[in-house]
């Protein structure tokens, strides 16, 4: 199976056209019956048996672009992520939600790593109790940290988490603006204090936000994890361990010479 990380990794603005082109589409896209071989692929991956309380629409009812953006995520990744099927019951609000979290958590400026903004999304996600989003944003957050466990510890109770001091202050902002706490001047000093600037702040909370609307959306629909994402980043891959021992072997030979 191809690199399930690739999934999400897809979903940045230098190198994702299709994601890019969505918000333009608009009105004057419309829908064709798909008659490639591509297109006509079913999703790889066996749903379980119960995805969303509403209908699964069929590719070939889709608009082009978003059965252009599934092919593509699901061709890279090895799966397509079931938030792509359950959203896709709504064309225009299916490109608005990709285009914003595209903005939010492929941005490459501020202080956040994707690890920080995906370990947002965990905290955020077991206050709402959203299960979609706590197992498939703990998988991208092992991937991207190459920290096997620390998103577990977060699910449980981020207060009691391995967490430095950096990453505490972070999600207890992110609490914060979860909860709808009153935000004062104290928040943004605490912040200040471990290296986040006003700039930084807006991305916590708008992540935050973004995703309080999802974790509310994954309730309408019941949405499901899809089964790949529990084992996401828990073992190295074959490849990476190949990488490490030849890594390896060129420092013994080094030592050796």
């Amino acid at each position: 199976m191809a690199c399930a990380a690739g999934v999400w990794k897809l979903i940045r603005q230098p190198t994702f056209g299709v994601l890019a082109r969505l918000s333009r589409v608009g009105k004057c896209q419309h829908t064709g019956v798909m008659t490639s071989a591509v297109t006509r692929k079913q999703f790889s991956s066996d749903p379980p048996e119960h995805i969303s309380r509403y209908p699964i629409p069929y590719k070939k009812d889709l608009p082009y672009d978003i059965v252009e953006l599934m092919v593509e995520v699901e061709t890279k990744g090895g799966f397509l992520p079931n938030v792509f099927k359950v959203l896709s019951h709504r064309p225009s609000e299916f490109r608005a939600f990709f285009a914003y979290y595209n903005a939010l958590m492929n941005k490459e400026t501020g202080a956040l790593t994707k690890a920080d903004r995906e370990l947002i999304v965990v905290a955020t996600s077991i206050h709402n109790h959203c299960l979609y989003c706590v197992v498939s944003h703990s998988a991208l957050h092992r991937i991207y940290s190459k920290n096997p466990t620390l998103a577990d510890q977060v699910t449980v109770n981020y207060e009691s988490a391995q967490l430095n001091p950096r990453e505490r202050a972070m999600l207890d902002f992110a609490l914060a603006i979860c909860r709808s706490d009153t935000i004062t001047d104290a928040h943004f000093q605490e912040l200040e204090a471990h290296g986040f600037d006003r700039e930084d702040a807006w991305d916590i909370a708008a992540i935050a936000s973004f995703f309080a609307m999802s974790n509310r959306l994954a309730h309408l629909t019941d949405m499901r994890p899809n089964t790949e994402f529990y084992s996401m980043g828990r073992v190295p891959r074959e490849k990476d361990k190949d990488k490490s021992k030849g890594e390896g072997d060129d420092k013994s030979q080094c030592k050796a010479d």
